[in-house]
């Protein structure tokens, strides 16, 4: 198989994005996570912080409307402008690694994606937000909180699907159970059989 799209959705502090980094480098491929937020950038003229303020949320209903499918939500329109990115490279035949951005649903038609969902225990997950914010506990259960409402709310806003419903990904792990370097050598031994499977 010459295209290979690896989609990583996580919860906030499982390390799903050191994850997704890791399995690019272990399959030579780019990753699409931030690096969107600079292409949008580059397009529409708006600064990286002024595009990070809206990415990954839905819409306030009270100050959008619709009409005749357009909208006038930027967070609508910077979502979309990100779909549009990550489909225009599968369309390409590039491989990749994305992470979030709906992946696991704008890509679902292509027989070269594979899709992933990192979970992970909560005291582990407040440990490892702890140590890389440098927040106190109370604080790092806020933000894990206030991080994994905001993705569930932009998903579900914009798929049919539930986000981290197992039913939606090919594979859903805990990376507590391994650590990151474990359940990384786990997810590239399983992606292996996958693109073996595909030929």
């Amino acid at each position: 198989m010459s295209q290979l799209i690896i989609s990583v959705g996580r919860e906030f502090g499982s390390a799903g994005r050191a994850i997704a980094e890791e399995l690019a480098k272990r399959f030579n491929i780019p990753v699409y996570d931030r690096h969107l937020i600079t292409e949008i950038a580059n397009k529409t003229g708006l600064t990286t912080e002024e595009i990070e303020k809206y990415n990954e949320n839905p819409k306030h209903l009270i100050f959008s409307r619709s009409v005749r499918g357009y909208s006038n939500s930027i967070e609508d329109n910077i979502a979309e402008m990100q779909f549009d990115f990550i489909k225009k490279k599968a369309e390409s035949g590039e491989s990749f690694v994305v992470v979030g951005r709906c992946s696991e649903t704008i890509l679902k038609d292509y027989e070269s994606l594979v899709s992933l969902f990192i979970l992970g225990d909560i005291e582990e997950k407040v440990k490892r937000v702890m140590k890389v914010y440098e927040l106190s506990e109370d604080d790092a259960k806020r933000l894990i909180e206030k991080k994994d409402k905001k993705r569930k709310r932009y998903h579900n806003y914009h798929c049919s699907g539930h986000w981290g419903d197992s039913r939606l990904y090919d594979l859903s792990i805990n990376s507590s159970c391994l650590g990151i370097e474990g359940t990384t050598d786990a997810l590239e031994a399983y992606i292996k059989a996958r693109v073996n499977n595909m030929k």
